[in-house]
C-alpha cells in the first residue's frame, strides 16, 4: 500500500528504499580507476599534473581574456588601456585586479592538498602558479595594476610599491612556504613509515619468538598441559597438578649401554655413544607421532631409561570433567596402546642394531593405576608422574629381564583381553612390596604358523608357560 497524499514518510517506515549494500554507493569502474590512480605512481602525478595545470589555465584564461569592458550608454567597445577615456568607469574585471592573485593562491592550496605526490612535483606545480601570476601580473595585464594603483591614489591610498609587484612577491612567498611544509609533511610522513615498518617487524619478531615459545612449551609439557598455561595468565607460584585413576606407566631402560659407554679418545670423550643414545630416543619419539599412540605421553628419559604414560589425557579424568559410562575394553585401550608401543619400541631397537651392527637389548616394566600428575618449577617447568603405580613400573623394570617386557597379575589379566601373549615367570622380590607375581609379555596373538616351522628362542627368552 501506498501512503496517502501528504503523509510523512517516517510514518512509513517499509516504504523507504533500503540503504545501498556498503561497497556499492559508487560504480565498480570509478572505484577500479580511482584505485589504480592511487596505486600507479605515474597515473597519481600525472592526475596531479592534469588538474594544477587545468586550474592554472583556466586562471591565466580569464585574466586574460578582461581586456575591455561595455560602457553604459555606448554601442561601442572602450579598450581598457592606461590612455583610457578620462571619465569612463572601470567595470568587472578591471575594476578589482587583485582578485586573479587570490585565485592563483587557491591554485597553489590545489596543488598543496596533494597528498600521496612528492614535494619536488609539488614544487614544479606551484613553480609553474607562480610563473603564470608573475606572467600576468608583469607583463600581459600590468597596466591594470598601474590603473588599480592611481584610481586609489585618486582616493587617498598610497604604496610605496606597486600593487603588481608586491602581489606577485606575495605569492612566491606563499609558494616557498607552501613548498617547506609539504617537505615537513613527507619528511615526517617517511618518518613515520619507516616506524611502522620498524613496529611491524618488532611485531613479526614477537610472533615468531612466541610460536617458538609455544612451540618449546609443547614439547616439554603435553598439549593440555601446555594450552592450560599458554591459554590464561598463571603466576609463578601457582601449582599445576591433576589426578588420574586409570593411567598406563612405562619404563624402557638400556642396561648393556653403560658397558658401551666409554670416554675414550676413539669416541671422542664420549660424545659419540652420546650421539647414538640421542638417535635410539629420537627413533622412539618418533614412534609417537603416529596416530595409533597419540594417547601416549612421554614423561622423561633418566640417562638410558625411557619414561612414557598413556591415558593422561584431559578427556580421562582430567580437570575435573565427568567421564562418560565406557565399557572396561574401551576403558583401558590406551593401555593396549602402550603395551604396543613397547612391541615398537622394540622393533625399532632391533633395526638400529642391524644398522650399527649392535646388541642393544630393552629391559622394560609395566604397570596400571592411580597417578597425581603435576608441572614443577617456574623458570624450569617439568611435568612428571607420582604415585604406587609409578613405583611398581619402576620395579617392573628393575628386576626384569633384557628383551622382556615384566607387568604384575592385574595388569596381565587385562592386557589379556586385547590378545596379547604372556609367559609368566613367578613370584619376584619386589623392594617394598614382597613377593609379587609377574608376567612376561611376548607379543600379541597371530595366525598359527605353517606345519613344519619351528622357532629358535634366544638365551634370554624365558619359554616357561603360564
Amino acid at each position: 500500500p501506498s501512503p496517502p497524499p501528504g503523509a510523512p514518510l517516517w510514518v512509513f517506515p517499509k516504504l523507504l528504499p533500503p540503504p545501498p549494500p556498503p561497497g556499492q554507493v559508487f560504480p565498480k569502474k570509478l572505484v577500479a580507476f580511482s584505485t589504480w590512480i592511487d596505486r600507479t605512481r605515474w597515473a597519481r602525478n600525472a592526475w596531479a599534473v592534469a588538474a594544477i595545470g587545468i586550474v592554472t589555465a583556466a586562471d591565466t584564461v580569464d585574466v586574460l581574456s578582461c581586456g575591455a569592458d561595455p560602457v553604459p550608454n555606448a554601442t561601442l567597445w572602450v579598450p581598457a588601456m592606461p590612455s583610457a577615456v578620462p571619465g569612463v568607469p572601470l567595470r568587472g574585471c578591471q575594476e578589482h585586479p587583485p582578485g586573479w592573485c587570490h585565485a592563483w593562491l587557491l591554485a597553489l592550496v590545489a596543488a598543496l592538498l596533494l597528498v600521496q605526490v612528492s614535494h619536488l612535483v609539488k614544487l614544479a606545480l606551484m613553480a609553474l602558479v607562480a610563473a603564470a601570476a608573475a606572467a600576468a601580473n608583469l607583463g600581459a595585464r600590468g597596466h591594470l595594476f598601474d590603473l588599480y594603483d592611481r584610481r586609489r591614489q585618486r582616493h587617498g591610498g598610497w604604496s610605496q610599491v606597486p600593487s603588481k609587484y608586491s602581489l606577485t612577491a606575495m605569492i612566491f612567498v606563499v609558494m616557498l612556504s607552501f613548498y617547506y611544509f609539504s617537505r615537513h609533511v613527507e619528511k615526517l610522513a617517511r618518518t613515520l613509515f619507516l616506524w611502522k615498518m620498524e613496529v611491524h617487524e618488532q611485531k613479526e619478531r614477537v610472533s615468531e619468538m612466541r610460536r617458538w615459545n609455544e612451540a618449546l612449551v609443547a614439547n616439554m609439557l603435553p598439549e593440555h598441559v601446555a594450552r592450560h598455561f599458554l591459554g590464561s595468565k598463571k603466576r609463578d607460584e601457582e601449582l599445576y597438578s591433576q589426578s588420574y585413576e586409570e593411567i598406563g606407566v612405562m619404563f624402557a631402560s638400556l642396561p648393556n649401554f653403560a658397558d658401551f659407554y666409554t670416554e675414550e679418545t676413539i669416541n671422542n670423550g664420549g660424545i659419540e655413544c652420546l650421539r647414538f643414545l640421542n638417535e635410539i630416543i629420537s627413533d622412539f619419539d618418533a614412534l609417537l607421532d603416529e596416530p595409533q599412540f597419540r594417547c601416549i605421553t612421554k614423561i622423561k628419559t633418566i640417562g638410558s631409561t625411557y619414561m612414557a604414560a598413556s591415558g593422561v589425557t584431559p578427556d580421562n579424568g582430567g580437570f575435573g570433567a565427568k567421564k562418560e559410562p565406557q565399557s572396561e575394553r574401551e576403558r583401558w585401550q590406551h593401555l593396549a596402546d602402550l603395551a604396543d608401543f613397547a612391541l615398537a619400541m622394540k622393533v625399532t631397537l632391533m633395526n638400529i642394531n642391524y644398522q650399527s651392527f649392535n646388541n642393544f637389548m630393552l629391559r622394560i616394566g609395566m604397570n596400571k593405576g592411580a597417578v597425581l600428575a603435576g608441572v614443577i618449577g617456574a623458570r624450569k617447568p617439568h611435568y612428571d608422574i607420582w604415585g604406587n603405580t609409578v613405583n611398581v613400573a619402576s620395579r617392573m623394570e628393575s628386576t626384569g629381564v633384557m628383551g622382556n617386557i615384566q607387568v604384575v597379575e592385574e595388569t596381565h589379566l587385562i592386557l589379556k583381553e586385547y590378545g596379547f601373549r604372556f609367559v609368566r615367570r613367578g613370584a619376584v622380590y619386589v623392594k617394598g612390596k614382597g613377593e609379587l607375581l609377574t608376567f612376561f609379555l611376548k607379543g600379541r596373538d597371530k595366525p598359527p604358523a605353517p606345519a613344519g616351522a619351528s622357532s629358535v628362542p634366544l638365551p634370554h627368552q624365558v619359554l616357561e608357560n603360564s
